[in-house]
């Protein structure tokens, strides 16, 4: 249900659009005049204004630049019985969505209103569309140890060296390692990830490789593997550390000689790709365990960058959090909802175990759960452990 907002100064004309607009199936919230208006809009996310020009205290073209500016994506409809066609003009210069004079013709305001609410949905599902599709999402913080990493992928994304990134799970790792290819010479080819700790161990060459056609019981054709995809880009092995024997020597002989074979067959493919592995395991203690090829490490490990976690850069998260509030919300399509300072306080003061992606589910439970504000209260009621 649509929640509307009903501002004008007439008692009778506000009764009449509650009624027509309630029997319609909207949440009808009303204002007599345009400081209760504003007070009201900053306080709730609406999906639509109704609003008068010729008010007290606050006329309905200031109100309109104030709403505005707080949040552009809700339509707003001027609504005057004094209006002229300059009025109307100025208040669609200024943001409104469209001008209706009073006694308004009902099927017209109905209609308005209808495609004012779908233009908006189409604005937010745009504007959540074009964050997924965006191709980096922003490496967050001014600790010494992220802008360390920050100059560190300046200096080594142009080249073709290989990076071993590693860290706690959740620190990202990945966003890192997207980073390097997006400053590299191959941003406009492709970045292909693969996870090693979720592919079955008899399966992971198959991954990597690809396979012909017979080359086994379930192979009934022929597959393309990861580093041909990758080829021309960037192969991203996430948790390499979790990768079987067999498959580790495969991927060094790739690395030596920018060759590789499909399973089940005998020629050589070559592949132009440029390789960051990342690992939560320290490799040197999987090395000695005999887990791990000490030469595949060293191919690996040209360039060596390590993620910190959460818990070892505190100062960050007041701005991480404030990054995820605007994106949640965003995704919502709901105001974006304040936090106090000292809910960010608390909030640096938790052991994220689980680092970024911890924080950003707290962040998200916090905006569900939450009222208007989030307030301390609200993050030892949800975050906190009992």
């Amino acid at each position: 249900m649509a929640d509307l907002l009903i501002i004008d100064d007439e008692k009778a004309i506000r009764k009449t659009l509650t009624e027509i607009l309630s029997f319609e199936g909207y949440k009808i919230d009303e204002a007599s005049d345009g400081e209760e208006g504003l007070k009201k809009f900053k306080e709730k996310s609406y999906d639509l204004v109704l609003c008068d020009i010729k008010m007290p205290k606050l006329d309905g073209i200031e109100f309109l630049q104030k709403a505005v500016e707080i949040n552009p994506d809700v339509p707003i409809i001027m609504i005057s019985g004094h209006g002229n066609i300059e009025t109307a003009v100025e208040a669609v210069k200024k943001g409104a969505y469209d001008y209706i004079s009073k006694p308004p013709d009902l099927n017209r305001l109905l209609i308005t209103i209808r495609n004012a609410m779908d233009k908006s949905n189409l604005i937010t599902e745009t504007k959540v569309l074009k964050r997924k599709v965006s191709r980096v999402q922003e490496m967050i913080g001014e600790s010494a140890p992220i802008k360390k990493i920050k100059e560190t992928i300046d200096k080594v994304a142009p080249t073709d060296a290989r990076i071993l990134i590693t860290g706690e799970n959740g620190v990202g790792k990945e966003l890192v390692a997207r980073w390097v290819h997006e400053k590299s010479n191959r941003a406009n080819g492709p970045i292909v990830e693969v996870n090693c700790a979720a592919i079955p161990s008899e399966l992971i060459e198959s991954e990597l490789f690809g396979h012909e056609k017979g080359s086994f019981t379930s192979a009934i054709k022929q597959r393309i593997g990861k580093f041909e995809s990758a080829s021309g880009g960037t192969l991203f092995l996430d948790e390499i550390g979790d990768m079987s024997a067999s498959a580790q020597a495969k991927v060094l002989r790739a690395l030596q000689e920018g060759k590789i074979t499909r399973v089940g067959a005998d020629k050589d493919i070559s592949v132009d790709v440029r390789v960051i592995a990342a690992t939560n395991k320290d490799l040197l203690k999987e090395v000695d365990a005999k887990n791990f090829r000490l030469d595949l490490y060293h191919r690996l490990s040209v360039i060596l960058i390590h993620v910190p976690s959460l818990n070892d850069r505190r100062d960050d998260i007041p701005m991480i959090a404030d990054q995820f509030l605007t994106d949640i919300c965003a995704d919502y399509g709901i105001a974006r909802k304040p936090i106090e300072p000292d809910a960010i306080t608390l909030l640096q003061e938790y052991n994220w175990t689980g680092n970024i992606r911890e924080l950003r589910n707290v962040v998200e439970r916090l905006v569900i759960l939450s009222g208007k504000t989030i307030t301390p209260e609200d993050v030892r009621n949800y975050v906190m452990p009992k």
